[in-house]
């Protein structure tokens, strides 16, 4: 399991307030809690996490954390997961948290080829969250399927298709105003392991896995 590394800041890791002036807003003690419970996840040792650089400008503070699920040599499939928090609340999100994925992986030709395919795989995101027992709102996203074929002097590699999940979703606060992170990103490890063609696992036997903690704010 590849680590997590978190680099914080005032502006979250880069990400600049929306009333910015010479410096910005302090990063809520609530987002960095919510930071701080993805390291107690649990995954399935297939998956490899680390933090990359969030997205510039859709939050006042977010992190973002990538992950592939890895079979020897091979990326099944890979992903992104962005935890965005806006204390002031945002109207679409119907709170102050914010989960926002992209999912991609390639499929094999029986499955690529089921008309239905869109619709299973968002119910393998919706299903992930419910099997957690997760509480969350306001959900939404698309599923596009990208077929490529090969020509010329790439005349002999097979027909591939492409799914990819985009999505977001609002996960419930509590304990203090903080939602459960942790669980939220073992749902979303879940949907990348099935996504990948891994058969299910048993959701209470995991590899524990330990980011590191954070070395504290850092102005940017």
């Amino acid at each position: 399991m590849a680590p997590a590394q978190g680099q914080f800041s005032d502006h979250s890791d880069g990400v600049e307030s929306k009333d910015r002036a010479e410096e910005g807003p302090p990063v809520p003690p609530v987002f960095l809690a919510a930071v701080d419970a993805l390291r107690s996840a649990r995954l399935r040792p297939e998956l490899e996490v680390e933090a990359t650089r969030p997205p510039q400008r859709l939050a006042p503070h977010a992190y973002a954390l990538e992950a592939a699920v890895v079979d020897g040599e091979d990326d099944l499939a890979d992903g992104r997961l962005v935890l965005l928090h806006d204390p002031a609340g945002h109207d679409a999100w119907q709170g102050t948290f914010r989960l926002v994925t992209l999912v991609r992986a390639e499929l094999e030709p029986e499955m690529a080829a089921d008309p239905l395919l869109p619709e299973v795989c968002w119910s393998w995101l919706t299903g992930a969250l419910d099997a957690r027992g997760l509480s969350y709102g306001e959900a939404g996203g698309t599923v596009t399927r990208a077929g490529s074929h090969y020509f010329g002097a790439l005349s002999a590699r097979r027909p591939a298709t492409q799914i990819e999940i985009r999505a977001s979703w609002t996960p419930r606060e509590w304990r203090g105003g903080i939602p459960d992170t942790a669980s939220h990103l073992m749902a979303w490890g879940d949907l990348l392991c099935q996504i990948a063609g891994l058969p299910p696992s048993d959701l209470s036997d995991a590899a524990v896995v330990t980011l590191p903690q954070r070395r504290g704010p850092q102005v940017s």
